[in-house]
């Protein structure tokens, strides 16, 4: 049986805001997505195939460091078809980290979570990821059969490369490429982190988050075009994965939008590669259900977190 040609949107948000605030929405920049976004409205937005494939399951992300949150998501993933894994937060910093852990895989939709994720990006500590403390944690998420998804900021890299040389059995994944200062084209040093990064070969990427690195309402795909190119050369097609970063995504176009830049920016890929980075390396690193024959699509920058 062949497999069906799909679609993994690595990358996404939900929130409920009768539910759960989301503080970090307060921000004026944002007001146009300070609003509830659920599952069925990824599914009525995300209709522009890409490489003639149309959006087939996702993975939630965290967006808030808070445990009932991720409760909620894991819950959520249990009744909705369309996601297939859960990237979480737990306190790595806690001694109670292991029990944490075990409370959700044990709870309600827990066979999903499949990653942990902290906002580094907002830390000011030089060295968070390698806090005594932090790095119990993340051997415990390890222990556990869980990933590790990595945000931070440019100027982070050397948290993310330090990690990388000491947690080599932790599988890790570089959110939003590490969120290169596209807007003002200024990459160069981006680009050398991103290649020392990359020679860890348990570290792949999510090229995700992209657009709101760039200029919101006048990037083109061009622009986005040098970063894309760099990050196959690095990494290559097998430890890349497609992500929408959706809906903060909106903030820059949304997710049709960037899904036609990713389209033409497949154009010169081969039929492997396009596979691998629409489907397979998201699938393989959060260990996805394989879809098979017959499937159906699910429609039948500064602020990307």
């Amino acid at each position: 049986m062949t497999p069906a040609p799909v679609l993994i949107d690595a990358h996404h948000h939900l929130w409920d805001l009768d539910q759960r605030p989301q503080p970090w929405l307060d921000d004026p920049t944002v007001v146009t997505i300070r609003r509830t976004f659920t599952p069925d409205d990824l599914r009525t937005t995300a209709t522009h195939p890409i490489a003639g494939r149309r959006l087939h399951g996702t993975v939630v992300v965290q967006c808030m460091p808070d445990v009932p949150e991720t409760e909620d998501l894991l819950a959520l993933a249990e009744q909705e078809p369309l996601i297939e894994a859960v990237v979480g937060w737990a306190d790595l910093t806690s001694p109670a980290i292991g029990e944490t852990l075990d409370q959700l895989l044990a709870g309600p939709g827990g066979a999903y979570l499949r990653s942990l994720r902290h906002l580094v990006q907002g830390e000011t500590d030089p060295g968070w990821l390698q806090r005594p403390d932090v790095e119990r944690g993340l051997a415990a998420a390890r222990d556990r059969g869980l990933c590790y998804d990595v945000l931070v900021r440019s100027h982070q890299f050397d948290q993310a490369i330090r990690l990388a040389e000491r947690f080599p059995d932790l599988p890790q994944v570089l959110n939003h490429a590490g969120k290169p200062d596209i807007a003002r084209r200024e990459l160069a040093d981006w680009r050398r982190q991103v290649q020392r990064l990359a020679a860890h070969p348990h570290v792949v990427c999510k090229v995700s988050g992209l657009i709101t690195e760039a200029d919101h309402d006048n990037w083109t795909t061009a622009d986005i075009r040098p970063v894309w190119d760099i990050l196959l050369t690095a990494f290559g097609p097998d430890r890349l994965m497609f992500g929408s970063d959706w809906p903060v995504a909106n903030l820059a176009g949304g997710w049709n939008r960037w899904a036609a830049a990713v389209d033409e920016l497949l154009t010169d890929c081969a039929e492997h590669e396009i596979h691998a980075i629409l489907a397979d390396t998201a699938t393989a690193f959060y260990r996805l259900p394989a879809p098979e024959e017959g499937d159906v699509a699910a429609d039948g920058a500064t602020h990307t977190i």
